[in-house]
């Protein structure tokens, strides 16, 4: 079943909606590496409407992106649908999705992301004033409920697909277990079955492999991933391969993730500022590439240090001399 926004693709590997980490030099890299989609992270919809710069500039993109979505939180119909209008008005995404998953406390407390779903008839308005405010595609992404006693992923599809959801994401685990115990593929199946609209699975998509089995367990329509693409934007072309019936891609050398290391970190210059902050908020990165390498302790401990691109480089130099990396 085709998604709305990504015609004729079997089976869509898209990034997910992260904080910190879906910005625009991840989404260009892992489109580079074989993400067929890509989302922002997800954006307060009281800050879009009062205009706040740094809110503002998280909507913006590059053509090469494309396809992208922008995902906007909020619990206040009129703040979304101002929220929806705006962005579709000002950047044109391909897709407008809005969260109702997130589980973080300071969104969660105000009735946002996964707060939402302890209210269903708001959820039902938020949806209906969003789809009525853009000619975009809106779609959603969610968790199987707010607690174990509330938890109903298909009686939550079903309401969000009659609101005028055009696509729903689950990622099977509800907002009280957080990123604790394990997603249950079983309700993506049941809401697979249960829905006339494209279903996308989410939730301990590590490995090709992973991705593979969800498509057999659920017959999800494609899937989303999140923490398993940190450090490994790998993982896209890797399980377009296995998808494929192709031989298995090899992980990637180590030489290899230095090279994309510094080329990830090229482009967050380019596109974020020559600036300390830039290099301080990349770090994390660094410490993802870097995971498993032999002595990735002590150069994760340098590289944390780094306050530019240039001293980044020669600490790799004097790990290893980087290859250049392969990103088309």
């Amino acid at each position: 079943m085709d998604l709305p926004y990504l015609k004729g693709v079997d089976f869509p590997l898209i990034l997910a909606p992260m904080a910190g980490v879906s910005e625009p030099p991840f989404r260009q890299v892992c489109r580079w590496l074989g993400a067929d989609a890509v989302m922002s992270e997800f954006l307060s919809s009281e800050a879009l409407r009062r205009r706040i710069a740094r809110v503002l500039q998280g909507a913006s993109f590059e053509e090469q992106e494309r396809p992208i979505g922008i995902q906007i939180y909020g619990a206040n119909p009129e703040a979304m649908a101002e929220a929806a209008g705006l962005v579709t008005e000002r950047y044109g995404p391909d897709f407008i999705d809005i969260n109702f998953g997130c589980p973080v406390k300071k969104v969660v407390k105000r009735n946002g992301g996964s707060g939402c779903l302890k209210d269903l008839d708001q959820v039902e308005r938020v949806i209906r004033a969003v789809v009525g405010a853009t000619h975009l595609p809106v779609t959603v992404k969610t968790r199987s409920g707010w607690s174990a006693e509330t938890r109903d992923p298909v009686g939550i599809a079903l309401r969000m697909q009659d609101a005028g959801a055009k696509a729903f994401t689950l990622h099977a685990r509800t907002r009280n277990q957080m990123l604790t115990g394990s997603a249950d593929w079983d309700e993506i199946a049941a809401v697979v079955e249960a829905l006339d609209t494209p279903v996308i699975g989410n939730g301990d998509l590590r490995t090709p492999e992973d991705i593979v089995r969800m498509r057999a367990h659920t017959a999800c329509a494609g899937v989303m991933i999140g923490r398993g693409s940190f450090g490994n934007p790998w993982l896209f072309q890797r399980a377009r391969a296995l998808l494929n019936g192709e031989a298995p891609i090899p992980e990637p050398s180590a030489d290899v993730r230095m090279a994309m290391a510094m080329e990830h970190g090229r482009l967050a210059i380019r596109l974020q500022g020559d600036t300390r902050r830039t290099v301080i908020e990349f770090r994390k990165h660094f410490g993802w590439y870097t995971k498993g390498l032999p002595g990735a302790g002590g150069l994760r401990q340098r590289l944390f240090q780094v306050e530019s691109m240039t001293e980044a480089q020669a600490v790799f130099a004097e790990y290893g001399e980087p290859q250049t990396a392969q990103v088309a």
